[in-house]
């Protein structure tokens, strides 16, 4: 038997889109951005961000579309999906040319760190669940 996971906390980069698959089942996909700020050996401060594309289906789907936005913090835990080619990151080439790779996830579990009234406006510096606040168990949809 094997098992994968990964867990992913950062900012939404853009509003969730939702469509319907030709069954019906509802599907949202949005990215997120996961930053890493740290000072290098020779003493400069490097920002790093990572995207990561979420899909999220069903029920879970349908709130992530009605509840999240652009600059939201979340906590999403699901299983990487490979590229059938190379079995790593999706490779695609961007408009320039240049090649681009993308890190796919397919959410099992989205747990909204922002509250409902909050943007999450700039980037995350520091430790990702540092200054997050969950919302108390009951208001989490799911």
């Amino acid at each position: 038997m094997s098992y994968q996971t990964i867990i992913v906390a950062g900012n939404l980069g853009r509003d969730p889109e939702m469509r319907y698959t030709p069954s019906g089942q509802a599907v949202t996909s949005f990215s997120v951005a996961v930053n890493e700020n740290y000072t290098n050996n020779n003493g400069e401060k490097v920002k790093k961000t990572i995207w990561f594309k979420i899909s999220a289906w069903g029920k879970q789907a349908e709130i992530c579309n009605q509840y999240l936005k652009k600059g939201q913090m979340v906590l999403v835990e699901g299983r990487m999906t490979a590229d059938p080619a190379t079995g790593g990151p999706r490779i695609w080439a961007a408009q320039d040319g240049t090649a681009r790779a993308s890190f796919e996830i397919t959410a099992t579990t989205v747990r909204f760190l922002s509250s409902r009234n909050e943007t999450g406006g700039g980037p995350v510096a520091g430790d990702m669940m540092g200054g997050a606040e969950l919302p108390p168990e009951d208001d989490i949809p799911f």
